[in-house]
């Protein structure tokens, strides 16, 4: 199966091998993407019991279509194939396989009340930018082709210590996994045609936490089955900078249901294919220079995985981004890889050392360009030089930091990174006096707090708004 890992939120967290099952997907909660949350066991004041009160409605996200990819069709020939035939691990899958009849999305469990309108938004997308059949439909006693099961993050975590969502195939019910879990039928490298799979997500968590799960779980169960590090653009990566569908994930997937392929082919066959299917699906992309990343060696990807991990101590942590930083430096890589490493010392040295800090985000920047692929991952420098420079009284660079990165939240859809941004935004503006504007902030923040940290986020908010203008309180 595929799954996302529970973890703290703070930084993107890697996936981890569960037996023959594809690499898991981590899960970023809790805190908002830049801030350091408040003492777990801190209970609420009545001045913060109050502001809950007063909070705004939810907000959410307007439905609309990603940017078009912005590489060569000749690279993402590559991307393809590596994604449809290679499960993380390095098993190679013999045929491609995909669903050969319209797809059925069927909803069980106790849903929350978000999961529905993300699930149809979602599923809209899909229909549009990929051009797939697909369908929510109620639940019946005959199975949908795909299950989307919501429970307790407590039962999926009985099975699955660390998952926090997951797909497998050939089951319908989290029951029906639990009775089959070690039989070949539930691992994906035995996998030789797509009929029935199922989603299991926790009911549980914050709404963008759910969400998230819906577009990585639903896409993996359509098509590509593995994750590469040197997609700067793809929620088909270990580092989850990306959490909703791009571009390039759309046209992977309207690729991947074009009518010149079918279940069963080799890798050869569907070599020979692709290139015309992706001339005629995005003839842009023909005209675009080759650019292929080196492929990511296993020593990399085990250090950022520790720097990353909730399971290992800080010394360790500490340790593998720095190593992570040296194999990237001689590798030679001058791509977003190279920046993570900088961006993992970064946040190692936080707390300890925050001039050194300072300077591997700026560092990493150095290595991010200015495209729309990385702008993502230039938020995740950008919010804490911002906080950096508030410190410095330089409000000027602060604000012109903020602005760039909460364009990037916005068009990612991160709505924890966009509630911290705001916080900082009214930090601002309560230093200047303008308590109103401050207030107009606060309150759009708290709507996307609630959407991309919960409820139970919101008593801490004001201490939320102090850890922001601090960069050495963040994890």
């Amino acid at each position: 199966m595929d799954l996302k890992l529970y973890s703290f939120r703070g930084a993107p967290q890697p996936k981890r091998r569960a037996g023959g099952a594809l690499a898991p997907k981590a899960l970023l909660l809790g805190c908002a993407l830049v801030v350091a949350c408040g003492p777990a066991d801190t209970p609420p004041s009545r001045a913060s019991a109050s502001l809950a009160m007063d909070l705004p409605p939810i907000r959410t996200f307007p439905t609309r279509a990603a940017s078009p990819p912005q590489r060569s069709n000749s690279d993402m020939t590559r991307d393809f194939l590596d994604l449809s035939f290679r499960l993380e691990g390095g098993t190679e899958m013999p045929v491609f396989t995909r669903f050969e009849t319209p797809v059925t999305v069927a909803i069980t469990g106790k849903a929350p009340a978000t999961l529905r309108p993300d699930l149809e938004a979602l599923l809209s997308r899909l229909r549009d930018e990929a051009g797939l059949r697909i369908n929510l439909r109620p639940a019946s006693d005959v199975p949908a082709s795909i299950t989307i099961e919501a429970v307790s993050r407590d039962r999926i975590q009985r099975l699955l210590p660390h998952a926090a969502c997951f797909v497998v195939p050939n089951v319908s019910s989290i029951e029906e996994y639990r009775r089959t879990r070690r039989q070949p039928q539930t691992d994906w490298k035995n996998l030789r045609s797509r009929e029935r799979l199922a989603i299991f997500v926790p009911n549980d968590v914050n709404p963008q936490e759910l969400r998230d799960c819906l577009h990585e779980e639903l896409a993996q169960a359509l098509g590509p089955l593995n994750d590469l590090y040197r997609l700067p653009d793809s929620v088909f990566n270990d580092d989850n900078v990306h959490a909703v569908l791009t571009g390039f994930d759309m046209l992977m997937l309207r690729a991947t249901y074009d009518p010149a392929l079918k279940t069963g082919m080799r890798r050869a066959d569907v070599a020979a294919r692709l290139p015309a299917i992706l001339a005629r699906l995005n003839p842009a992309g023909q005209h675009r220079r080759s650019a292929p990343l080196p492929a990511t060696p296993r020593a990399w990807i085990a250090a950022v995985e520790t720097a990353l991990g909730g399971f290992a101590n800080r010394a360790q942590r500490v340790r593998a981004a720095n190593t992570a930083a040296q194999i990237a430096r001689e590798q030679g890589w001058q791509d977003h890889r190279r920046a993570f490493g900088h961006f993992l010392i970064g946040r190692s040295l936080q707390a300890t050392a925050p001039e050194q800090a300072e300077a591997h985000f700026r560092t990493a920047l150095n290595y991010l360009g200015s495209g729309p692929d990385t702008a993502p991952h230039r938020a995740l420098n950008q919010s804490r030089l911002a906080a950096y420079a508030l410190r410095a009284g330089n409000t000027a660079r602060a604000e012109q930091l903020i602005d760039a990165a909460y364009a990037a939240a916005q068009t990612s859809q991160n709505a924890a990174q966009m509630a911290t941004l705001l916080s900082l935004k009214a930090h601002i503006a309560e230093s200047r006096g303008d308590k109103r504007t401050a207030a107009a902030l606060r309150s759009e923040s708290a709507g996307w707090a609630l959407y991309g940290n919960g409820a139970d986020a919101l008593p801490t908010l004001p201490l939320r708004e102090v850890a922001a203008a601090d960069p050495s309180a963040r994890r």
